[in-house]
């Protein structure tokens, strides 16, 4: 049996039904959720519940406050979540789900706008509702067209859709994204600085001390390097490179001046700068470690590229 011919067709015949989708109820619904007030509530029974949780998720990350209930919680109490400032996206691909259709009188005696999701636009989910988003499949990519799949994979793509929608209608940024998602890889590169994560305890040295001194304070310091100050501003830096460099060369001397053998004038970083934007730099300049400066160009700390990486910085 060839299973990758299957996954082909499965994945086909989904994209097939994604590309031939009927959207003609979504600016209805994106003016309804915009202008909601509350709480968009999502709702659904079975797989369409499922697909509903994911939905509420996307557009709760995505600016528009929103969480799911379950039509049998909201029968047994959770229908008091439900305020007259809220709207409704109710799921049902055959639109007759019996637990979602009991609660359907209750939410429009609230006035609630109610935002169907249905294969059916003569069902009764659909004629209690102020706008259809039509979920109706010519085929599911299951062999017996039975297993919900086409249709909800349509109903998944659907309510990205309208989640897009929304972002779009209320200019929704990056770093408003980034804002839901704090300690996610978006988040990290766009508040992260490098003040945040720098080291305020390095290893200094005088530009007196011998190699063999300056050694012992680097080796003491497990940066692999030594920063050497001028009236708080950085000088130079030795680096367990520059000591390696200096150990073939033929005028090695353990007693002679570390700042000798130091980098002079090193590259720093702002302590303002983001994180992401410090590791590129690093990167693209092979520079394992950078002196942290303030606006006044002191030395206020130390960052080193294993610090961003373990951060999850990217």
């Amino acid at each position: 049996m060839d299973f990758e011919k299957i996954a082909k067709e499965v994945l086909q015949t989904e994209a097939n039904e994604l590309l031939n989708a009927d959207v003609s109820g979504i600016e209805k619904a994106v003016e309804i959720a915009f202008n909601t007030k509350g709480k968009v509530i999502v709702t659904g029974v079975g797989k369409s519940g499922l697909i509903g949780g994911k939905i509420a998720a996307t557009l709760a990350s995505t600016g528009t406050p929103s969480f799911f209930i379950h039509p049998t919680e909201a029968l047994h109490g959770d229908l008091g979540m439900i305020g007259k400032d809220d709207s409704v996206i109710a799921i049902s691909y055959s639109g007759e789900s019996e637990e979602l259709i009991k609660i359907l009188p209750h939410i429009k005696r609230f006035e609630v706008p109610l935002i169907a999701m249905t294969g059916d636009k003569t069902s009764t989910l659909a004629r209690y509702a102020d706008v259809v988003l039509n979920i109706h499949v010519n085929k599911e990519a299951c062999p017996l067209n039975v297993a919900p799949t086409s249709s909800t994979t349509l109903t998944l793509a659907m309510g990205d859709a309208l989640a897009v929608c929304l972002m779009k209608k209320r200019n929704f940024t990056k770093e408003d994204f980034a804002s839901f998602h704090p300690g996610g890889s978006l988040g990290k590169r766009l508040f992260i600085k490098v003040k945040d994560l720098m080291k305020k305890d390095f290893p200094v040295a005088d530009e007196k001390e011998s190699l063999k001194e300056a050694i012992i304070k680097m080796t003491e310091g497990k940066l692999g390097h030594i920063l050497f100050l001028n009236n708080k501003k950085v000088k130079a830096v030795l680096s367990d490179g520059d000591l390696r460099r200096a150990m073939m060369s033929n005028d090695f001397d353990l007693n002679k001046k570390a700042i000798d053998f130091a980098t002079k004038n090193p590259k720093t970083i702002s302590e303002n700068v983001l994180a992401s934007d410090a590791l590129k730099f690093m990167e693209d300049n092979k520079i394992q470690l950078l002196p942290v400066v303030n606006d006044n160009n002191e030395v206020v700390g130390v960052i080193h590229i294993h610090q961003l990486v373990e951060a999850g910085i990217k």
